[in-house]
């Protein structure tokens, strides 16, 4: 029998998975204490974060679940008075859900209750906080090309991010959404006004992302 690889990708994706345990035992503890289970808990957080008009099929996507898992726990939330069902104005044959005041009020009890993960989070430097974001950005843009994740709404795929704007600056990037200088520490996983630049410009954005230059170069000085 042949000996494991004892890679660093192979230990680091079994440190994910580590994490990925802890946080499952925090979404459970979270949940269960405002009577949800973690799924009903993630689709209320996916409805939180997003405008009014959310599509079951886009929940079922996000999620990586099945339709009827998705059904079922809609009308669970449903009967909770945490989400309110419409038609959709863009599909007859589809329906539009929101948050209720309730489900809000509950997502944000979920959110900003106690969690390991987060307390192991806060003993890191800032340094090391930012240059984990940095890796976790790389990460998902890699899943998401690889369609192994759904997409995602990322800084660094907005038309509205500019990287590298403000070079030689603690906040090098900048977002022309709040039309402010923003750092590594800023960026977003899931941005709520996230809006997707087209794919030149996400490819040409990202290639001065990484290289730490503006994605159109000024002409020299004459």
């Amino acid at each position: 029998m042949s000996e494991p690889t004892n890679d660093i990708v192979t230990r680091l994706r079994e440190g994910f998975e580590r994490i990925a345990l802890v946080l499952r035992a925090d979404l459970w503890a979270a949940a269960g204490e405002a009577g949800l289970n973690p799924t009903q808990a993630q689709v209320l957080g996916f409805l939180a974060a997003r405008p009014p008009g959310v599509r079951p099929k886009d929940i079922a996507a996000h999620l990586g679940v099945s339709a009827a898992s998705v059904t079922d726990t809609l009308n669970a939330l449903d009967r909770k008075g945490l989400v309110l069902r419409q038609a959709d104005p863009a599909d007859a044959r589809s329906v539009a859900l929101r948050p209720t005041a309730e489900g809000l009020r509950i997502n944000q009890a979920i959110a900003t209750a106690a969690s390991q993960v987060a307390a192991a989070l806060v003993q890191l430097s800032p340094a090391e906080q930012a240059n984990l974001l940095l890796a976790q950005v790389k990460l998902v843009r890699s899943l998401q090309l690889a369609d192994a994740i759904p997409v995602q709404r990322l800084c660094v795929t907005c038309r509205h991010f500019r990287p590298n704007a403000h070079p030689g600056s603690a906040h090098p990037h900048h977002c022309a959404f709040v039309n402010a200088a923003i750092g590594t520490e800023d960026l977003r996983l899931d941005c709520g006004e996230h809006e997707p630049a087209d794919p030149a410009t996400q490819s040409a954005n990202w290639a001065a992302f990484e290289q730490g230059r503006p994605p159109l170069q000024a002409p020299p000085a004459s």
